[in-house]
């Protein structure tokens, strides 16, 4: 209804009958909303507010556990960057005790060539010098026996293998 049609029929009023204006199913409808509302309201905020406590408590649980198990993860956390720390500083060390010992027997090895090479030289020089007195003392030896039928008369030479003879049969 509009504004216009409440001045149109003859103003605004009051009914006051009550089986018209539905008074006696209000007041029925509203006493029983207000005596048995509670109850029921009651017992479901009641049940809500119970669910919404543990659900706070079931949260706090949880809350402290992850907080525990962040706190031990933290500790597991540091003690493997330790342990990462003190494997990389022994890795380190074998490393260059490693590089050490292979720089020493690279040494040694070098020692040890050297030694043979000098060993090889001398052997050498020792059968180079043989031979060049071998030579030689082959070659004084035809020198020898070439000037020697010069020098030599036959009465020398006979006495000479006489005596070769004589030295031989003793022997």
């Amino acid at each position: 209804m509009t504004f216009l049609s409440i001045f149109a029929t003859g103003g605004f009023g009051l009914n006051l009958n009550l089986f018209e204006t539905n008074i006696i199913n209000l007041t029925v409808v509203i006493f029983g909303l207000y005596k048995f509302l509670p109850n029921f309201l009651g017992s479901m905020l009641e049940r809500r507010r119970a669910s919404i406590l543990v659900d706070l408590d079931d949260a706090e649980e949880r809350l402290s556990k992850a907080t525990q198990a962040l706190a031990d993860a933290q500790k597991e956390l540091a003690a493997a960057e330790q342990k990462a720390v003190q494997i990389r500083s022994d890795c380190k060390a074998r490393a260059e005790a490693i590089r050490l010992e292979s720089e020493k027997r690279t040494v040694e090895e070098m020692a040890r060539i050297k030694q043979g090479a000098v060993s090889d030289l001398n052997s050498e020089a020792a059968r180079v010098s043989s031979d060049l007195r071998r030579e030689a003392a082959k070659l004084a030896i035809e020198k020898a026996l070439l000037s020697l039928p010069s020098k030599l008369d036959s009465d020398t030479q006979a006495k000479f293998l006489n005596q070769a003879i004589k030295e031989m049969g003793e022997a």
